[in-house]
């Protein structure tokens, strides 16, 4: 099996590897993450998704793809320069809410419904913001992360940050975690019925 091999890329990713290349964005997702990502959001029909960390839409074009008509995506990210390059390839998508703000700000005001599933590619929802975050994650609901391999652009220091996460999220007894060693390093956490 070559898993390097992915064949049913969404039809604008290569547009936006092109833009990430162009504005020089050099934190792009893996293939690999977005492939996961739409798989398991397949697997949720009327899925209610949140993503922490839109960046220039690499890993949302992948979710994207895996919705159905009836699943609806937030996005959130600080960036306004790459949320206004998000909403150029995906602001016409009824199902999306691309919002430009502190994801912290935004995990302590949100008071609406849980979710299917929740990608965390950023410090909010990751690092900080944790146990609220798990909290809103639906019973048999995905709670996913990456980068817990180590990345050469790490601040030093930041191995401790990682291994402290991976050490709360295997204590948690609400949750089943698989850590796979596999991409940048994912961690897919599942809420326990």
């Amino acid at each position: 099996m070559n898993d390097s091999n992915i064949l049913d890329r969404p039809d604008i990713h290569e547009e936006i590897q092109r833009k990430s290349e162009e504005i020089g964005f050099s934190m792009p997702s893996d293939l690999h993450v977005g492939s996961l990502l739409k798989t398991l959001i397949s697997s949720k029909p009327g899925a209610h998704i949140l993503e922490l960390g839109t960046g220039i839409g690499l890993s949302l074009c992948w979710m994207i793809d895996g919705m159905d008509k009836d699943a609806v995506l937030t996005t959130v990210d600080n960036d306004s320069t790459l949320i206004h390059i998000a909403r150029t390839y995906f602001g016409n998508d009824e199902r999306v809410e691309i919002i430009c703000k502190d994801g912290a700000d935004w995990i302590n005001k949100y008071n609406g419904l849980g979710f299917d599933l929740i990608f965390a590619d950023a410090w909010p929802g990751k690092y900080s913001g944790i146990e609220r975050i798990l909290d809103l994650v639906k019973v048999g609901g995905f709670y996913i992360i990456d980068d817990m391999c180590a990345q050469p652009n790490w601040p030093d220091g930041h191995q401790k940050k990682v291994d402290g996460l991976i050490d709360y999220l295997a204590g948690r007894k609400d949750f089943s975690i698989t850590k796979m060693n596999w991409s940048t390093g994912i961690i897919m956490a599942v809420r326990r019925f």
